[in-house]
């Protein structure tokens, strides 16, 4: 694995950790707030994908090892752009996969750009101010402080308040019907962050090859594969073969 650092078009320093073993297609990882490409579950991501493809892992702005402030998805679509122009002199094909925020910003940059070849949007909210976040839900409280707690990585997390409050942000129900890439729309049954209907309005609304799948019993983004990992790989694998398989059209 190389330890890559890319600049966006306002200075930003961009962390991306680069799975290379020369295939002519690369998946680009994208984690959602509060979430590292060195978090547990995001290097047990990238290793289970690496095999099939080349992998990105980055971290978006205030995230990790990449400098600036986090806007929550004000101006992180600047920080994809940069990772994926990058993708996109090197290899083929270039997939995206968002996880949360994660996935609003890969539909975000789907609708704007038409230049990757397949989406995977997890746990992505239709709109930030709609966002539930109940964070007293067992299935919030029980798997990040007993499941996914990393506090060398949390320390790293630098959120913008004025990002936060004032910040305009795009909301992906607008602009999902866009995108011209086949994507998939990922959610879990019982996420208490992001309710499964945010996923099931993007789908509704897209007008591309796509596919929605609901993981019942499951949480949110990242738990999904941690809950049921067999499933998530398959299902995220097959979408992402080419061609698109019959059964998911």
């Amino acid at each position: 694995m190389e330890n890559l650092f890319l600049k966006t078009s306002d200075g930003v320093k961009i962390a991306v950790n680069h799975y290379k073993s020369n295939k002519n297609e690369v998946l680009i990882i994208a984690p959602g707030w509060f979430m590292t490409k060195d978090s547990r579950l995001f290097l047990s991501i990238a290793n289970e994908f690496k095999s099939r493809f080349d992998v990105l892992a980055m971290d978006f702005r205030g995230h990790g090892k990449s400098s600036g402030s986090f806007t929550f998805t004000s101006k992180e679509s600047a920080d994809l752009k940069t990772v994926v122009d990058f993708a996109r002199a090197k290899y083929e094909k270039v997939y995206l996969m968002g996880f949360s925020l994660g996935g609003a910003l890969v539909l975000i940059h789907g609708a704007a750009e038409q230049n990757v070849d397949k989406i995977i949007a997890v746990s992505a909210p239709c709109d930030f101010s709609k966002i539930e976040n109940h964070m007293w839900h067992k299935g919030a409280w029980f798997m990040t402080i007993f499941k996914k707690a990393d506090l060398r990585q949390w320390l790293s997390i630098r959120p913008s308040l004025s990002g936060l409050i004032a910040g305009k942000k795009v909301k992906p129900v607008d602009i999902v019907d866009k995108i011209k890439t086949p994507t998939l729309f990922v959610a879990g049954e019982c996420d208490p962050t992001v309710h499964a209907w945010h996923t099931q309005a993007l789908f509704d609304k897209a007008v591309c090859e796509k596919h929605f799948e609901l993981f019942e019993k499951c949480f949110h983004a990242e738990d999904l594969f941690m809950q049921d990992k067999e499933r998530f790989l398959k299902i995220c694998g097959n979408w992402l073969d080419t061609p698109i398989l019959k059964s998911y059209i």
